[in-house]
């Protein structure tokens, strides 16, 4: 900015001053070639009057005066062919003008001589005998020293501008670049850690938008580290959870084998030995079967087709009645005929999940009810029981891995914690969904939106 603005006013300046002394300069010519078109014309006009018209004439007449030198700034006289002074005044100056003058013309010249500067000019005058040339001259010195004068006011005030522009360069320097600033430091505190950093944005321009785009980007940025430390705490607790699981029925099953070993004649004893072992041993079965169908429907893909949904509800219902008769607990099943596009062995192991964990939820006596509808995005699925509940707490966690509810009442009926956790799975490898609803006390309700419902 300071550099363009240099430039620009020297050569802004420098055409002003010099066009102004060329102004002057021509004026003055075109003053001194008036001058000596005067002389020239008076010269003539008293050789008419005179005894003739040859060049001894000529100087007779400037010697008696006949052309009037009472000014002071004009100087003038006679030179012949040669450049040789005739008469008149003395020009402190070398000069070549009358050699490279032709017969008719009129020319001029500046001179200088020490600190003097001298406007001059010759024109020929014809005579008898020859030609002779009229040189008059006058000192433009003040048009020089006017120009150096303007020269050197200019170079302050340029300097002054210089100055103020450098000023204000820097100071819209540090206004545009304090936003920038504080970008870069916030740039810093991000790469430290402060991902809740922020910055003002100040305008629609430029800096603005990128003031923009990086609050976007760290909050992004926030929300990734978030989930990638939930993530981490997610996974340290399935760890946990699973050497915990499995450790409480190894313990129990090598501490029956033990027993065992050590009584083996006592019937009652390698009786109730074993139950505890078969019942361990079929806990480790089915967590391990749950763990392997979560890492199996990770990396498989599944192959659906169109179902029809009343006589599949029916048929998974039935294969749980008789469990749940057993238990006090009436199963009513309330489908419409309709159509939905699934895995049926998958989608069935989904709804024996749900009811088994209604029936675990359910006191003797309790009900259950397993609808299915026909609605716009598809096919709903609801189990509904009036059970014990779950809390708010709770209800979002119930789809983690080994999450359970109620530990010592899960543990005792076999479970694991990973039913709903291949559930969802399940029902995501559909393109459904699985939502949750729930009071304490009053009971749950689980409904599941599968593609591809139509109505018969």
């Amino acid at each position: 900015m300071v550099t363009i603005t240099a430039l620009a006013c020297s050569i802004g300046g420098f055409v002003l001053i010099d066009g102004q002394f060329r102004s002057g300069l021509d004026t003055q010519a075109e003053l001194i070639a008036t001058e000596n078109a005067l002389l020239r014309r008076t010269l003539l006009r008293q050789m008419q009057f005179s005894r003739g018209s040859d060049q001894d004439e000529a100087v007779r007449l400037i010697e008696d005066g006949a052309i009037s030198q009472d000014r002071d700034d004009l100087r003038f006289c006679l030179s012949d062919e040669m450049g040789r002074f005739l008469t008149g005044s003395h020009l402190n100056a070398e000069s070549d003008l009358v050699a490279s003058l032709g017969d008719r013309e009129l020319g001029w010249e500046v001179l200088r001589s020490g600190e003097h500067f001298y406007l001059h000019a010759a024109a020929p005058v014809l005579l008898d005998d020859g030609t002779i040339y009229l040189e008059n001259w006058r000192e433009v010195g003040s048009l020089f020293s006017l120009r150096q004068t303007q020269y050197s006011v200019f170079f302050y005030v340029l300097l002054g501008i210089l100055l103020v522009s450098a000023l204000a360069a820097l100071a819209v320097s540090a206004w545009i670049t304090r936003p920038l600033g504080q970008l870069s430091e916030a740039v810093r505190e991000v790469a430290g850690g402060e991902l809740s950093r922020r910055v003002e944005v100040r305008g629609e321009d430029e800096v603005g938008q990128l003031s923009r785009d990086f609050n976007q980007m760290a909050q992004q940025l926030e929300r990734h580290v978030e989930e990638l430390t939930d993530t981490a705490h997610r996974q340290e607790d399935f760890l946990h959870s699973f050497a915990h699981e499995t450790k409480t029925p190894l313990t129990a099953i090598i501490g029956y084998a033990e027993l065992l070993l050590s009584r083996p004649a006592r019937p009652e004893l390698v009786r109730e030995s074993a139950e505890y072992i078969f019942r361990e041993g079929r806990r480790l079965e089915n967590l391990s079967r749950k763990l392997m169908d979560i890492f199996v429907l990770e990396r498989e893909g599944i192959t659906t087709r169109q179902t029809e949904m009343d006589a599949f509800l029916e048929q998974a219902a039935g294969a749980l009645r008789p469990a749940l008769e057993k238990a006090g607990i009436c199963l009513e099943v309330r489908a419409d005929a309709g159509t939905a596009q699934i895995d049926p062995d998958l989608m069935e192991s989904v709804l024996l999940n749900l009811m088994d964990n209604a029936r675990k939820a359910v006191e003797p006596g309790g009900h259950i009810l397993l609808e299915g509808a026909v609605v716009p995005d598809g096919y709903r699925v609801r189990v509904t029981d009036d059970g014990r509940g779950i809390s708010p707490e709770d209800l979002s966690r119930i789809t983690e891995p080994f999450y359970m509810v109620d530990k010592s009442r899960a543990r005792a009926q076999g479970g694991a914690g990973l039913g709903l956790t291949v559930c969802q799975r399940i029902v995501a490898l559909h393109g459904g969904i699985l939502h949750f609803e729930s009071e304490p006390g009053r009971g749950t309700r689980v409904s599941i939106l599968v593609k591809g419902g139509e109505r018969p």
